[in-house]
């Protein structure tokens, strides 16, 4: 074995450990945006639930004001 093949050998195994990183990167973005997806989701059912339940106006009615939009 001489030089040249030693450093392809390191080339290749540090070509594979990046195609590595971006395939699990990858799947890991993925995994993050199905869970904002359903946080999201179950978020707007409490929210959707918590207006029928309670009895309070719809989102769309003037009396949602905050308080800066009082000041």
């Amino acid at each position: 074995m001489n030089v040249d093949d030693i450093v392809a050998e390191k080339i290749a195994a540090a070509r594979a450990r990046a195609e590595a990183a971006k395939r699990r990167r990858a799947a890991l973005a993925a995994a993050r945006q199905r869970g904002l997806a359903i946080r999201h989701a179950a978020k707007l059912r409490n929210q959707a639930s918590a207006r029928t339940t309670d009895g309070s106006a719809p989102a769309d009615s003037e009396g949602d004001t905050t308080t800066e939009e009082s000041q």
